[in-house]
Order: structure tokens, then sequence, then C-alpha cells
């Protein structure tokens, strides 16, 4: 197989931004990269000023084989504003067109194309043999707000699109109510889901094409030194995530306030965080560690009794599951969403429903070391075989592979 050219075209990249979304781009293309092949990431970085507070997060480098265009025009939050309300790139088009003029990419991969709006994959790329992918990051093609996390409060399960766009701050995207989104996904020759569950959801939300499943994975993680000390003095439970109302915190430091068994430790930032300090303070069995690289993560990753995962909506895969099993950490992660079908597929934790469930789950692996190995082995096992680096890049190429062939009879860079 020859070496392929690939585009990718996402709103976020690192690191400018932080989520799960943008870990997965940079992790992709640095992958694609060091595998030989020409890499090109094109992002907004309008939209990055507009929705980051502060100095950029920490997050991945790109590969030294990855070009990055990077967007700005001089509309500041003016041109993501547009691209939202209008549904098309506009401030941004003539731009995108200069990136691809003249070029022959073999695969175009859109990603969070949010504040590009669903026009942009209409873009004109190549001499009719490149293929067009969309990976579903979040509930974009079937949410307004992208995470199926109605009025702040709780999973959505009737929509009320309109009254929830209000409620959480967002300008009405009044394109929804019209035919431009479903017409500019028949120029898209393969969708991608994480996980069944969220090709389901699509589904029942009314999306009419079929979504094809590839699991998220995480990179191998850093080695080990055998002599590594303990980097906090007692057991642990780990948190890692953005502090934000959707991923659930509140409902652990609630059980943190009698819960004896071991500290729990929160890795992550985000517009939750005061407030969630708060409810800790005076808490000595509550840590914030604030925001920390994959590498500097990997340490606590190893030392954790397991990590746990509260969120509440429906998480679409939850990377941390990955970077943890890479680790050989256990998970508890809430029984809803794409995580419970990860959990269940790795047999590598628990899952719980309630607050009380939760306990018994942090008390069943804080008191057996035999459980707490078990789902080690396991995984360790689901990380190889379908969260390691290569085990995506394998399926990621089937699945191009098998859509080049139903485009076009055969596939290009294999004759």
């Amino acid at each position: 197989m020859r070496p392929l050219s690939f585009l990718h075209i996402s709103t976020f990249y690192s690191p400018y931004i932080i989520g799960g979304d943008v870990v997965y781009v940079s992790r992709l293309c640095n992958a694609l990269a060091a595998r030989g092949h020409h890499v090109e990431i094109v992002h907004c970085l309008d939209s990055s000023d507009l929705l980051r507070s502060g100095a950029p997060p920490l997050a991945l480098e790109p590969h030294e084989g990855v070009t990055v265009h990077s967007l700005r025009s001089g509309w500041k939050w003016v041109s993501p504003l547009l691209s939202q309300q209008t549904g098309l790139p506009l401030l941004k088009r003539r731009a995108l067109e200069r990136v691809v003029a003249g070029r022959r990419f073999d695969v175009v991969h859109f990603h969070n194309i949010s504040l590009f709006g669903p026009a942009v994959l209409r873009l004109s790329v190549g001499d009719g043999h490149t293929l067009k992918v969309y990976s579903a990051h979040e509930y974009w093609l079937v949410c307004p707000t992208h995470s199926l996390y109605k009025y702040n409060a709780g999973p959505c399960v009737r929509p009320s699109c309109l009254a929830c766009q209000l409620r959480a701050k967002r300008p009405p995207q009044w394109w929804r109510y019209t035919r431009l989104l479903e017409d500019c996904c028949r120029e898209v020759d393969l969708f991608i889901a994480p996980t069944r569950f969220v090709t389901r959801l699509h589904q029942q939300r009314g999306f009419p094409r079929p979504l094809a499943d590839l699991p998220l994975f995480s990179d191998d993680p850093p080695v080990a030194s055998q002599a590594s000390p303990p980097v906090h003095p007692r057991p642990y439970f780990l948190f890692v995530g953005r502090l934000e109302p959707l991923k659930g915190v509140e409902s652990l430091l609630r059980v943190w306030r009698d819960f004896e068994g071991a500290d729990l430790v929160l890795a992550g930032i985000g517009s939750d965080e005061r407030r969630l300090r708060s409810m800790a303070e005076g808490n000595p069995r509550v840590r914030f560690l604030g925001r920390l690289p994959f590498q500097g993560l990997s340490p606590w990753y190893r030392q954790a009794l397991a990590v746990v995962l509260p969120t509440a909506t429906y998480e679409m895969f939850g990377t941390v599951i990955a970077e943890a099993a890479s680790h050989g950490t256990p998970v508890i992660a809430r029984d809803i969403g794409g995580m419970a079908e990860v959990v269940e597929q790795s047999h590598a934790g628990l899952l719980f429903r309630t607050d009380e469930d939760l306990v018994l789950s942090l008390r069943r692996l804080a008191s057996s070391s035999e459980l707490r190995r078990e789902f080690a082995e396991n995984a360790l096992a689901a990380w190889r075989e379908r969260w390691s680096a290569e085990a995506h890049l394998n399926r990621y190429f089937e699945l191009l592979e098998e859509t080049a062939h139903r485009k076009f009879g055969s596939v290009p860079w294999r004759t």
C-alpha cells in the first residue's frame, strides 16, 4: 500500500483547546504521520479563542510530519458565530479553498465541524477519487447543544430543542429547520461512531445514514520506572476529565463526604471547578490536581485503585477508559451511554446507577486485590485488542478500503 494523503478538518485542535474530540484528532493525525502517511489538519483559531478562557491547555503536540493550517480571520468571534447561525463556512470559505486548491487528497476526514457549519462537507477536493469521512465525536448531527444533556440537568429523553438551546444560552440554529444538514451529509461516504450505542441513538433521533463502529484509542503509556515513588500517600480512586456539570463530579463529592475507604483525586479543569472545589473544601480525602498531560497522568493511572467516571449523560465512549486500560487500571462508570457498553465489553470494571451503587462498587474494589488484578488483566487485553493505536488503525483502514470498494469499485491506493 502506498502512503495516503489525508486532510483532517476540525473546529478545534491541540494545543489551543482541549476535549475528547481534540485528543482523538491529535492522536490520529500523529499516528498516521508516524506510519509515513501525508497528514494535514485544518482548524479554526477564532473558535478556540471564543470558547477558551485563560491560557491554552496542556495537550498533545503535533508530530513533525503533520502540517497544521490554523485559520484566523480579522472578524474574531464573528466568524464562528456566523457559521453557527447559517451552517455555512462563510468567512472561512476562501481559506479552506486555498488549502485544497490544486491538491489531491485520498481521504478528507471531518471531525467536530460545528463552527464551520454542515456546508463544509461540500468542500470540493481532488479529482473525484477522494473519500469523505465523518467521525461523530459528539451528538451534533442530532442535537443543537451537542451533548443530549437536556436543560443542563440530565440526559435528553424527549427533545425540546429550542427551549434547551435557550436554557443553555446558545443562539438557536435556524438552519436546522431546513434540509441543509441532510443535503450536505449526502457528500459523505462514511460515517463513523465510537460505539454501537451511539449508532443506535443517532438512528432513534432520525439520522438517516448508517454509521460504522470504530472505537477510540489511547497511545502507548510511558514506560514506568520500577522505582517510581508513590504519587499519593494513601490509596485513592481517580477521576480524569473536564470539570463540567455534565461530567457528574458533584455526585463523587457527595459520596466522599462519608466514604472513608480511600481518597478521591481529580485531574482536570473546567467551568465547574470553582463550585466543586468549594463543595470539597475541608474534606482531607479529596485532592484536585488541575490539568496534566497524558505523560503526567501516567503514574496517577498506574497507582489508582480504579478510575471513576460518573458522567451524567450519554457519554459516547470515554477516552479515559482506554487510557486507564493501557495502564491496566480498572474502571467504575455510570451505567449510561457508550461508557456502559465499553465497560461491559472489556469486563474491566463495574457499573453503577445510584450513589448507593457507587459506594458498594468502591468498597468492592478497595477491599479486593484479587478483583482489581482480574480487571487489570482484562483491561490490558481490551486495550491491546481494541483500543491501542495499532488496533485502531487496522480497523480504520479496513473501513476506508470497504468504502473505497463501494464507491470506486476498487481501492485506488492498492492499484
